[in-house]
């Protein structure tokens, strides 16, 4: 479903001429499971994502959502997925109803399937009450249910969840995660990027764990516990991303300066 090999994206930098910010990462996540692409703030979970959604072009590798390639094809690529994010953004002017619409017509849905999967999501999730209410007068977490509604209206086979519980409360927060895992049991196939630690251990099925743009380890959550020696998710991520910066700075510190280089003095 998603197939990602190699994938690259660098940035020009004043200070150091180049940033790189991701490394060449490979992965695979198929229908009915959620992987989880876990990292702290910097990672590449991100950017990686914004690729994936053709927000970003790759400086290198190669992105194939479900048959479609990222760079050559990303009309069709856009029509495969459905992205939700903790600032995705909302037309304040709109009605939650009047939004949802908009983007089912972006999409080509004939009006009365498009209102009859309306009719369906709203239910679902309890929108009825906000249909006719101006975005601009909604709540975080009102908001967030539109944008989740927004992105499953043309039932797309992937999902992209990019840190989509962040500044939600409790309460919505396991309403979206409950909805995840529901979209997870109907064969979609989702992208979960997180930096918590329970959401992760509720959900994924499989787990890239990131640090700096590079993939430092990847597998089932059982199968990265038993080759780590390491049953705390959270212990594990926090060993892998220690040691990661550690050999950073090894690294760093192993270079010789230019100007440090002794030069011989003439005769």
């Amino acid at each position: 479903m998603i197939h990602v090999r190699n994938l690259q994206k660098t940035y020009k930098d004043i200070q150091s001429g180049q940033f790189t910010a991701l490394a060449g990462i490979s992965f695979d996540a198929m229908p009915g499971q959620i992987y989880g692409l876990l990292g702290p703030n910097g990672a590449g979970k991100t950017t990686a994502l914004r690729i994936l959604s053709t927000v970003l072009k790759p400086s290198g590798g190669s992105a194939v959502v479900n048959g479609f390639n990222v760079i050559d094809q990303p009309e069709q690529v856009r029509r495969q997925i459905g992205f939700v994010s903790c600032n995705t953004a909302i037309y304040d002017r709109m009605t939650s109803w009047e939004l949802v619409q908009y983007f089912g017509q972006l999409y080509g849905m004939p009006l009365d399937r498009l209102h009859s999967k309306m009719n369906a999501l709203f239910e679902r999730f309890q929108m009825n009450e906000i249909r006719d209410v101006l975005c601009s007068k909604m709540s975080t977490g009102m908001k967030q249910k539109v944008s989740i509604v927004r992105a499953m209206i043309h039932n797309p086979p992937v999902l992209i969840f990019d840190e989509a519980t962040s500044g939600l409360d409790i309460l919505v927060a396991r309403e979206v995660l409950k909805t995840v895992e529901q979209l997870r049991d109907q064969g979609k196939c989702i992208v979960f990027s997180s930096h918590i630690m329970s959401e992760v251990k509720r959900l994924c099925d499989r787990v890239a764990i990131m640090n700096r743009g590079v993939i430092l380890a990847e597998g089932t959550p059982t199968y990265l516990a038993e080759k780590h020696q390491e049953n705390d998710m959270e212990e594990l991520f926090y060993q892998l991303i220690s040691r990661s910066e550690a050999q950073l700075e090894s690294d760093k510190n192993a270079e010789v300066p230019p100007h440090n280089l002794t030069l011989p003095l003439a005769n």
